[in-house]
C-alpha cells in the first residue's frame, strides 16, 4: 500500500520501468536478466526458498523491501517455538475440532522451513528498505537513485528507521 502512496510519481516511474514479475500479475516464471527486484516477506517455506534463490541468480540488484524481508519480523515469531512439525501437530491434529490432519498437499502446500529467515540469511542483498511497510518517501528516494544510475545512499532517521 505504501508503494501506491507514491501517487502521481508512479506515472513518472512507469515511463522508466517495465514490470516483469509480480504476485499481482499472472506471470508463472521469474524471468532472466532482471535489473531490480523488490523482495518483500521472509523466507518461510520451500517455495520461498526456491524463488529467492532464483530471484538472486537472475537479478542485478536485489532489495530487501520491508521489515519482514530485512529481519524476518512478524513471520519469524514462530522461530522461538521450535521446529514446525510439533507445532503443526498440536494445531492441526491435537486441537482440531473435527478429523484433524496436517495440511500436506505436494505442489499445493509448501513445506515449512525449520526457521523463518530474513532474505539476507539465504542470498546476498544489495539494498535494505526497512519499514513495516517502508514509507513512500523512502521507496521513492531509493528508486530515484537507482534510476539515476548511482550508488543508493539512504541517510537520516526517516530513511533508515524500522517499524
Amino acid at each position: 500500500m505504501s508503494f501506491l502512496d507514491l501517487d502521481e510519481w508512479l506515472f513518472e516511474l512507469a515511463r522508466h520501468v517495465e514490470l516483469v514479475y509480480s504476485p499481482l500479475a499472472d506471470i508463472k516464471a521469474y524471468p532472466e536478466h532482471v535489473d531490480v527486484a523488490l523482495v518483500e516477506g521472509a523466507v518461510a517455506n520451500a517455495d520461498n526458498l526456491h524463488l529467492i534463490r532464483q530471484v538472486r541468480e537472475r537479478t542485478r540488484t536485489l532489495i530487501a523491501f520491508g521489515d519482514c524481508a530485512v529481519t524476518g519480523n512478524v513471520t519469524a515469531l514462530r522461530n522461538p517455538l521450535g521446529a514446525p512439525g510439533p507445532i503443526l501437530q498440536t494445531l492441526y491434529v491435537e486441537r482440531a475440532d473435527m478429523s484433524g490432519q496436517i495440511p500436506d498437499a505436494p505442489g499445493i502446500v509448501p513445506a515449512l522451513l525449520g526457521r523463518v529467515l530474513p532474505v539476507h540469511a539465504v542470498v546476498p542483498v544489495d539494498l535494505y528498505l526497512p519499514g513495516c511497510p517502508p514509507p513512500a518517501p523512502r521507496i521513492r528516494a531509493a528508486l530515484e537513485q537507482i534510476l539515476a544510475g548511482g550508488e543508493v545512499l539512504l541517510a537520516g532517521r526517516e530513511m533508515i528507521k524500522f517499524g
